[in-house]
């Protein structure tokens, strides 16, 4: 491989017109078993490529200090890592990334990576101001996490390690459409301790995806030494057991060795025999960060140790003692690199800040323009068959789809309620698989695999039941920061099924349903349908649609005659809009899902009963909410009577009750009224079971009690 060509003309140019060097360390054995080495006969690159990597090493030197001076001066990069002690691995990693072909996943002390990576030095210092010119996102996220999306430079997240499931998932992308990319994810040390992370190294090793570890060892976790957390305090042992894996060790202090160890790890990878891990030795000459005193810890001893580890300082003494330049020549570039570096500064410094009302921007893509036509046409059919129907239809419309989770694409078995039976066969293995019980990367791995092209659909079964779907929450989250934080750069193309709801006697890991959890998390849209035809529409719209969508299915109703209905030809359904499915005149009764049935029946009998004419809105679109149809409600009826399957405290009803009571107070008649399950775990006995779910009676209760107020 082909060394990168040099991030900035200046530089190259200071380096005297350096030759590119291309070398490779020699292949090591191949094993399809993990193997730790250390990069093995190494070749040095020639003289010109030397002093070209001091002058961007010295470069990337005098960022790092002017980092921590504008944080004394109060100036900004209120959040700074610095890299000092870990420049040789990272300019060993930046040079090694192909900008624009290659993908590269840094982590927050990465700004020597970023900057042999193709970031500029201009670049570096708006993203550490939080300028709104910021590459990365334009301030939106914390200084020191650099980024560049056009030239495929990640946007990571501030969680240690998580990146690693998104880098795998990216990885299986490349591996898919056959390119001759790499994914390069580098983290520290403690970020390997994260369950995700094994995660990540877990579906790598097993996919034998082209995706490269890059693990940092600077021995501390802020202020905890390695020993106290690790068994092993070269973690790459850890490791150790991972089939498909080459693990390869090296002195992250050492350009020469670094480089060696990436050109061994590229060459591995790109044999398609597995993944590679590069375990590099750093040393952490400052503290942590900026609120860290290292001090408090560390002993003078072994801080000046460490010094004498210095990797630009031990470069640029090779460089003098091969009498490859003098002190005088260096001396002379180390000037014109700080009159750069300032330059670049004065310039950055001008620049200016986000705009206030620039917060509202970029919170989450538009969506498909689905346009709902109704018909009594079409074949009448269960939720579940709807599901299913439209699944392999959008598979059929759209070729960049696919689809992954627990136990849903196995011989004949499409999952455990059978949602995804025949995918596999018509659509092949590579789109539609099993992945394994590991939520976090069933969602990370599905955010890195839309990163490839924005016409990549990805539909995930984030967890057999909504119950089980919490150790993803951390990706989930993350997904919904991504257009934000990126400023629109990036969009994750994926919507999450997940089988929802109780009457079923599942138990306490059966039978939940978590929206009023999910509605509070920015950037995603929430369905819930509640009839097969809803059901169609809205995965329809949400797999046609830019960026993230939840997609609840109530189990209950997947096979009931209760969801049945006729679905027309290529149905949609909106975003945030809510449909009666029964008209009234008295009080409205507010809903969605399963309780949608039970409010049904509810009105039933106040008609029956009570001559009581209540109407049924169904929601269908948890979040956007339709709050037009939510207020008109309230206006033509005065009462309002939120059910919902979910807990009362907390829930979905809160949020109506709180747009109703704000907007539309004065056409009101009474309180408006919530009723949902109790406020307790989901006992597994039927008899539990049915004490705690919302009912028919206790909607037909509230209602009554409402419209007597």
């Amino acid at each position: 491989m082909s060394e990168k060509k040099t991030a900035t003309k200046s530089t190259s140019k200071r380096a005297s017109s350096a030759k590119k060097s291309g070398t490779n360390g020699s292949s090591a054995e191949r094993k399809t078993s993990s193997t730790a080495t250390s990069p093995s006969s190494v070749r040095r690159p020639d003289n010109d490529t030397l002093l070209e990597w001091y002058t961007m090493m010295h470069l990337g030197r005098l960022l790092d200090d002017k980092a921590a001076n504008y944080l004394k001066q109060a100036k900004g990069w209120s959040y700074h890592a610095p890299c000092s002690g870990h420049e040789g691995i990272q300019l060993a990693l930046g040079k090694s990334f192909r900008g624009g072909q290659d993908y590269l996943f840094p982590y927050y002390r990465d700004l020597m990576t970023s900057l042999a990576a193709g970031i500029s030095p201009y670049e570096i210092i708006l993203n550490g101001l939080s300028k709104d010119a910021d590459v990365a996102g334009g301030g939106r996220h914390m200084s020191n996490h650099f980024a560049k999306p056009e030239i495929h430079i990640q946007n990571g997240s501030s969680c240690t390690g998580n990146q690693a499931p998104q880098a795998a998932g990216l990885a299986k992308a490349v591996q898919y459409y056959k390119t001759d990319a790499v994914v390069f994810c580098s983290s520290g040390e403690s970020a390997t301790a994260e369950g995700y992370y094994y995660e990540a190294v877990n579906g790598a090793t097993t996919g034998k995806y082209p995706v490269i570890f890059v693990i940092q060892n600077n021995h501390y976790g802020i202020s905890v030494p390695i020993e106290e957390v690790n068994a092993n305090p070269r973690v790459s042992d850890n490791f150790r057991g991972f089939s498909n894996l080459k693990i390869i060790n090296c002195d992250g202090t050492d350009v020469v060795d670094s480089w060696n160890a990436m050109q061994e790890a590229i060459e591995f990878v790109k044999s398609g025999e597995g993944c590679a891990m590069v375990h590099a030795q750093c040393v952490r000459i400052g503290s942590h960060s900026n609120s860290d005193r290292h001090e408090l810890y560390r002993s003078e001893e072994e801080l000046e140790s460490v010094r004498k580890q210095d990797p630009v300082a031990k470069l640029r003494a090779l460089l003098i003692e091969e009498k490859i330049a003098t002190d005088e020549e260096l001396t002379v570039i180390e000037k014109q690199n700080r009159k750069e570096m300032l330059a670049a500064a004065d310039q950055a410094e001008a620049m200016p800040d986000p705009a206030p009302e620039s917060y509202a921007d970029f919170l989450i893509p538009d969506p498909y323009n689905a346009t709902e036509k109704r018909s009594d046409e079409g074949e009448t059919v269960t939720i579940l068959q709807a599901i299913n129907t439209t699944l392999k239809e959008e598979f059929r419309s759209n070729p960049d789809t696919f689809m992954w989770g627990q136990d849903m694409a196995t011989k004949e078995k499409g999952g455990i309620f059978n949602v995804s039976k025949g995918m596999q066969q018509e659509f092949g293995w590579e789109r539609v698989h099993n992945s394994p019980i590991a939520e976090d990367y069933i969602v990370g791995s599905a955010n890195g695999f839309s990163r490839y092209g924005d016409n990549i659909r990805v539909v995930i079964e984030g967890a057999e039941f909504a119950d089980y779907f919490w150790p993803a929450m951390e990706q989930t989250v993350e997904m919904g920061h991504e257009y934000w934080r990126t400023k629109g750069q990036f969009s994750p193309n994926v919507t999450i099924r997940l089988a929802s709801g109780g009457f079923i006697t599942g138990g306490l890991y059966h039978s939940q349903t978590i929206e009023a959890t999910l509605q509070t998390l920015p950037g995603m849209r929430i369905v819930y349908p509640s009839f097969a035809d809803d059901a169609a529409g809205l995965l329809r719209t949400c797999m046609r649609s830019r960026g993230m969508a939840v997609f609840l299915e109530p189990k209950f109703l997947y096979n009931h005659p209760w969801g049945k209905t006729s679905v027309p030809e290529n149905f949609e359904v909106p975003f945030g809009s809510a449909r009666y499915r029964r008209e009234g005149s008295d009080l409205t009764i507010i809903t969605y899902g399963n309780a949608t049935h039970y409010a049904l029946k509810a009105a039933e009998r106040l008609a029956e009963e009570k001559g009581i004419n209540a109407a049924v809105l169904d929601m269908r679109s948890i979040k956007p909410l339709d709050e037009e149809a939510i207020c008109e409600a309230a206006k033509r009826t005065g009462r309002i009577l939120v059910a919902h399957e979910d807990h009362l405290l907390g829930g979905v009803g809160g949020e109506i009750a709180s747009i109703i009571t704000e907007e539309c107070f004065r056409w009101l008649d009474a309180p408006v009224m919530r009723v949902g399950s109790k406020n307790t775990p989901i006992g597994f006995s039927p008899v539990l079971e049915k004490a705690i779910l919302i009912s028919a009676d206790d909607i037909f209760e509230k209602a009554s009690q409402l419209s007597a107020y």
